[in-house]
């Protein structure tokens, strides 16, 4: 008799937690290295081929003008994994995942994402790169690992090697052309496998599960036959002018510099852009077939109705614009990229304001109807989300060091630096941000509207925060001063 009483409590209180579990709903958390607004479904001016992330944007709410933190992975996926910005938390620059709340008392303080999620009852799952190093905080209760990171390398490089180049100076796997020779080989086929694996499971908690995909990071390797979507003869490149750094400040130019990167004019002169355009092409479309097996994962299993999906990009990249193939500035190229969330309630549309990877985790709990994080500073975009064509007050920021700020509303962009001097681009008549209009009188009263939005207090660069390539960054690694 006692062991029926026993059973029957067992299944009372299983049921009881079945039931809970399935009152909140699941995350699936797609992340994406180095894509910028080449995606299919966004208005670039270079359409990739990326029908699976397209057709989750029909499904989805796709914020066009959505920006990151910083332009560079470590502080950008700092910031969206503690829900502060580069200028509370310190973490400026390049660091180690195990550093990111070593910082300074603020960030100390801060709860990493998969943790807000456990401390509310949710299972964590992740494998790939969530933070810059995978997990190596060891934040999520489950980790299939990194697997072979950034995927696996030819014996020589293909087309570039900074070491070899007189003038470069520091490293970069920056490389491109078709390798491997299947997909099987690569990091993100192995993600999607393992993530795949994990929706086929039964949860008897509510999940978080992250997907951190590498690809289109360089090096630009993919196996020829993504190479074969994409024929020379028929790639386009986008828009470059030769004279256009001509109008910006000498500050402009360190703080934006990237030393070890192939130049435009050099890849012009070598006949490479095309070659450049085509592997980062073959990358995007491989990745996004990834997308496409997890999406449809997804709809097999059954948490298809009760699951969330977040997908997102670190920051964008030039490819070619304003003589460079990198991140590591302040312009539009490099902090805009993809963001999107499909809600449980089916809203779907387009929302053009002005948003910030920060905003992904007070959303989320939103959403998933949790209890708010109090050090959040984003914001949550669930009034974007019921109504895309609402007005947003606020503009997305973007900071690169100490006092290095791009603030980007609907119109237009300022981008001011720690000297003072700065540029601004109507971002309507001219989104190539070929002209600076900073010093048109005309434009006064909405440079000083703009510049109303950069912090007032800076904190001080982390010492784990660094990066070594850049002449100006390399003085500014041992400053401990706050900018008031």
């Amino acid at each position: 008799m006692k062991f029926y009483i026993s059973l029957l409590f067992f299944l009372f209180f299983q049921i009881r937690s079945n039931v809970f579990a399935q009152d909140k709903p699941n995350v699936l958390f797609i992340a994406i290295d180095d894509l910028n607004d080449f995606v299919g479904c966004m208005n670039a001016s270079i359409k990739a081929y990326t029908p699976n992330i397209d057709r989750l944007a029909d499904q989805a709410v796709l914020f066009t003008n959505a920006h990151c933190q910083a332009p560079i992975c470590g502080p950008s996926r700092a910031s969206i994994m503690t829900g502060l910005q580069p200028f509370t938390s310190g973490n400026y620059l390049q660091l180690k995942d195990r550093d990111i709340q070593k910082g300074n008392e603020k960030v100390a303080n801060s709860i990493l994402m998969p943790d807000y999620f456990k401390k509310y009852g949710y299972k964590t799952m992740a494998a790939g790169k969530i933070y810059h190093g995978g997990d190596q905080l060891n934040s999520f209760d489950e980790y299939g690992g990194r697997f072979s990171w950034f995927g696996p390398k030819p014996k020589e490089r293909m087309n570039y090697d900074p070491k070899k180049i007189p003038h470069k100076i520091g490293n970069t796997l920056t490389d491109w052309g078709a390798f491997p020779t299947h997909d099987s080989l690569m990091t993100d086929y192995q993600v999607a496998e393992w993530i795949i694996d994990k929706l086929n499971e039964e949860h008897q908690k509510p999940f978080f599960l992250a997907a951190g995909f590498l690809s289109p990071h360089v090096p630009w390797h993919a196996p020829q036959e993504w190479m074969d979507k994409f024929p020379i003869d028929k790639i386009e490149l986008p828009p470059y002018l030769k004279e256009d750094n001509d109008d910006i400040s000498e500050m402009a130019k360190k703080v934006n510099d990237a030393p070890m990167m192939p130049t435009t004019e050099e890849m012009i002169r070598q006949g490479q852009w095309k070659n450049i355009i085509q592997s980062y092409l073959a990358c995007v479309a491989f990745m996004d077939a990834q997308v496409g097996k997890l999406l449809d994962a997804l709809e097999k299993s059954s948490y298809a109705d009760n699951t969330i999906i977040v997908l997102w990009s670190d920051h964008g990249y030039h490819l070619g614009e304003k003589n460079r193939f990198a991140k590591q500035s302040l312009w539009e190229r490099s902090t805009r990229t993809i963001l999107l969330f499909k809600p449980l309630n089916s809203k779907k549309g387009r929302c053009d304001q002005p948003v910030q990877l920060l905003d992904i985790y007070p959303t989320l709990l939103d959403l998933c109807q949790l209890p708010a994080y109090s050090l959040a500073e984003g914001h949550s975009l669930i009034p974007l989300i019921e109504n895309n064509k609402m007005e947003w007050k606020f503009p997305a920021l973007s900071s690169y060091g100490v006092g290095n700020i791009a603030i980007r509303n609907n119109d237009f962009r300022l981008v001011q630096y720690e000297d003072g001097s700065s540029e601004l681009y109507d971002m309507k008549k001219d989104p190539d941000e070929w002209t600076n209009l900073s010093n048109n009188k005309k434009y006064a009263k909405v440079k000083k509207q703009l510049q109303q939005w950069i912090p007032k207090e800076w904190a001080p660069l982390s010492k784990y925060s660094k990066y070594n390539f850049n002449e100006y960054f390399k003085e500014k690694s041992n400053s401990n001063k706050t900018i008031k």
